[in-house]
């Protein structure tokens, strides 16, 4: 990814502090940490992070029952909606 564009941001010291500290822990930058949790937090995720997600949720084996099933299950009875 090319970084083109500048932004300053300021923190409180302690929160700056903490960034700082988990951003070592990951072996990472604090701006790298800071773009991340944009991405993830806004949704703006490259193309590549969507496919991967898509991949793993079709990796997972769950148990799912047939159309009708899940229908009903899902939907009460008038009866239950009614007093």
């Amino acid at each position: 990814m090319e970084l083109t564009k500048k932004t300053t941001i300021l923190f409180p010291p302690e929160l700056h502090r903490r960034l700082s500290k988990l951003a070592a822990r990951q072996g990472s930058s604090l701006g790298a940490l800071v773009r991340e949790a944009c991405e993830r937090q806004y949704g703006i995720a490259g193309s590549a992070a969507g496919l991967e997600a898509v991949e793993a949720l079709a990796g997972l084996r769950l148990p799912v029952g047939k159309v009708g099933a899940m229908k009903r299950e899902s939907v009460p009875a008038a009866g239950a909606l009614l007093p």
